[in-house]
Parts: structure tokens; sequence; C-alpha cells
């Protein structure tokens, strides 16, 4: 039994992805693997039902916890405040409380340019990412200062550091973080943990990339000094695991940045 038996936790953009050697490939799937380890409910969600099913059977199967999976997408034309409030009422009806709230999914067309960005592409990052934080974190507050939980956004080097060909991607991602930091100021009354994750992680696309186009992988993937990219599950999952434990209600509102395994707040 894991210290977070009985606590549910939300996780957006948490469709099962795995690795050609069976590991998580995705950071969404990694960190449902952890917290699943450790005995929390779970309520995944995303655009493709197929891997949102296909993570419930095996999660459910391999550690006997209660995956509720739905369907959600944030995006330019949606009715957003809705769709969030549809994910939190269908996690209180299956559930009857929320303990920890995960704003993992992002969608973005890396690799264009500012100025051949479209307003599009440009929508496509900010509703999936900074919108969609910023509805599942309003939707979420009332449940959230009940029980005292948490709140684990996730940002990006490529904002911090302005990577090349990601201007939407790294946008939103800055905006998640001032988000970030305003709420852990405003929330900390309520006893609510909020941090942010900058990670770095060996993910299924990123091995479909180095497969595809190995010489532009070398190119554009650097490795960071600890020699390898970190593992979605045992260092990115573990980390939000960390993060959901009230010893770490003194960490409210800092960004920890990922790089190999290798965790620092800045």
């Amino acid at each position: 039994m894991g210290f977070l038996t009985g606590k549910t936790a939300i996780i957006t953009g948490a469709g099962r992805a795995v690795l050609s050697d069976g590991r998580c490939g995705s950071i969404g799937y990694g960190i449902a693997t952890a917290y699943a380890k450790e005995g929390a409910n779970l309520v995944i969600t995303g655009r493709n039902m197929q891997k949102l099913n296909d993570a419930k059977e095996e999660l459910e199967r391999l550690y006997g916890i209660h995956v509720l999976a739905v369907q959600a997408d944030i995006n330019a034309g949606a009715d957003n405040a809705a769709v969030a409030e549809n994910v939190v009422k269908q996690t209180i009806d299956a559930f009857g409380d929320i303990h920890v709230l995960i704003n993992n999914a992002q969608a973005s067309a890396s690799g264009v340019t500012l100025a051949e960005h479209t307003t599009e592409q440009f929508d496509l990052a900010v509703y999936s990412g900074l919108y969609a934080t910023f509805h599942y974190m309003k939707a979420c507050y009332p449940y959230l200062a009940k029980t005292e939980g948490s709140v684990i956004n996730f940002a990006s080097g490529a904002g911090l550091f302005g990577n090349y060909g990601q201007c939407a991607y790294a946008a939103a991602k800055e905006g998640i973080r001032g988000l970030t930091r305003v709420a852990a100021t405003e929330w900390g009354k309520d006893n609510i943990n909020v941090n942010i994750v900058c990670p770095l992680a060996w993910t299924a696309q990123l091995e479909n990339f180095q497969k595809a186009y190995p010489e532009a992988f070398e190119k554009n993937v650097k490795m960071p000094p600890v020699g390898h990219l970190g593992d979605a599950e045992l260092e990115i999952g573990r980390v939000c695991v960390q993060l959901a434990s009230p010893d770490f209600k003194f960490m409210t509102g800092e960004t920890i940045t990922l790089e190999g395994g290798l965790g620092q707040r800045p």
C-alpha cells in the first residue's frame, strides 16, 4: 500500500505510450504509472480515447487501482471552461474528492520559426497548454482547498532558454510558469501546494525521431551533463509523487528542472 492510497489525482495528457524496451514512453503515462504504484485513484484525460483506454486497462490490471478515462480537448473552438468542469464533475462523481491536479497535456507545431508561425499553430499551443492549465486549476480549486491538495504544472526548457522553432510552445510554457507562481501566492492560505516542473525526458516521440532522422536528432537534441535523458516514470514521475507529499509544502511556487534525472531549484 502506497502513501497515495485513497487519494485521487487528475493527470492530463496521460494516454498509454511505451518505448521499444517497454518503459513508459510519455511523461503523462510515466506520471500515471508512478502514481498507480503508490495506490492513487486516477483520472486521465487526452484526445485519443484508445490510448486512454489502453492506459486504464494496464494500470488497473497491474496495480489494482481505479482509473477513470475521460476524453477532453481544450482548443480554440471549444467551450473550454465546460470541458474542464466536465472532467472535474466526473471525478467527483466517481471518487468524491480531488487531491492532486497534474497539468501535463500540451500540443504544438514545433520546428516552425516565429516568422512562419500561423495564428492557428499559435492557438494550438496556447489553448492546449496555457488555457488548459488555467481552466483545470479554476475548476479544481474548491476541491483542492478542501483536501489541502497539490497542483503540479509543466513548463519547459524551451521557454527558459528560447529554443529555436518553438515560439508558441515556449510562450505557452512561460505563461504556465507565471500562472503557477501567482497560484502559489494566492492559494498558499488554503495550504494548496503549487509547483512547476521543466522536464527533459526520453519519450516515444523522441525515440521515433531519432530512428527516422538520426542526423537531425544529433544536431537538435542536446544530451544533459549527466549523460542521459530523464526516465518518464522513475525520475519525472517519482518527482511528481514527492511533490504530492505533505513534506514538500515548503517548496510551493518553485520551478524544478529535470535534466537526465538531475533535479535543481533555480
